[in-house]
């Protein structure tokens, strides 16, 4: 059987997904800015004989890898929905109508409908954003750690809430609901935020726009249940936590996929896979 890979040269990241000799898919990820090291791998790999390529950098990583391979593209979009249709039967999803909201630097929004898939919306609050921010306000630009430090934060003395607009009062709406995001920081005028607490309301900022967008497109196409995937969410219990929070208030059901952050990897290898009809995964 000829060597497949799949790779998804995104904004930030290059995602690779290819299958072991136990049919099993392996991952890799290489930062987008530096191409060079996905062609140093792909050389240090002479059992590959073709590549499903996407993502929106294909072009400058291309003009790396020139003609090493026999490469062929896939649309992004299609290579995403792809991926996401074959972790969901994978996982045992029995879902036809969703919303897929993919979260990479940016966010995509779109409906899938059966085998159909059509882009709906999206916003440039993501991955980058959250990076961004936390760089911007804390120093710290190293995903992993803004994640975990998130984690161990809390937005008690920077956001407002609505409990706290209402105080002594019974709110008209659950009280721990964000009336404003950073609304606090003029009221209680505190120059000496911490760092987990301000990476905590950042990724909750990030993880309400996200939502909310998509609980809006989810009641447009009335349909229930909301797939949020991207490398945004790899390894990030808090801002899943507060994306399913949200998403179960506004009385919608939040999925997440395994390995979601490399849906548009293995819908380029699936797409190699059926093109070669060299078997099945």
């Amino acid at each position: 059987m000829r060597k497949l890979i799949g790779i998804d040269a995104g904004g930030t990241l290059t995602k690779i997904a290819y299958v072991d000799d136990n049919n099993e898919f392996q991952f890799k990820v290489f930062p987008s800015k530096d191409f060079t090291l996905v062609k140093e791998w792909l050389e240090a790999q002479p059992d590959i004989e073709e590549i499903g390529l996407t993502g929106g950098r294909t072009e400058q990583l291309l003009a790396v890898l020139k003609t090493m391979k026999s490469i062929h593209y896939l649309v992004e979009f299609e290579a995403t929905f792809k991926g996401v249709r074959y972790l969901l039967k994978k996982e045992g999803h029995d879902i036809e109508r969703a919303i897929i909201t993919n979260i990479g630097s940016g966010t995509s929004i779109h409906y899938m409908d059966g085998d159909q898939q059509v882009r709906v919306g999206g916003t440039g609050v993501g991955g980058g954003t959250l990076t961004g921010l936390s760089t911007l306000m804390t120093g710290i630009s190293e995903f992993s750690e803004i994640t975990t430090k998130a984690e161990e934060g809390s937005r008690e003395y920077i956001d407002l809430f609505v409990k706290d607009i209402f105080e002594g009062m019974e709110p008209p709406i659950e009280g721990h609901l964000t009336a404003s995001n950073f609304g606090k920081v003029n009221i209680l005028n505190n120059e000496n935020y911490k760092a987990n607490d301000l990476l905590a309301t950042i990724q909750a900022l990030v993880g309400e726009v996200i939502t909310t967008l998509s609980i809006q497109f989810a009641d447009c196409k009335e349909t229930e249940s909301i797939i949020y995937i991207g490398s945004t969410l790899t390894n990030n219990e808090h801002l899943k936590k507060v994306i399913a929070n949200y998403t179960v208030l506004k009385k919608h059901q939040p999925i997440f996929l395994s390995n979601c952050g490399f849906s548009g990897a293995i819908g380029a290898l699936l797409n190699m896979v059926e093109q070669s009809k060299v078997g099945s995964l």
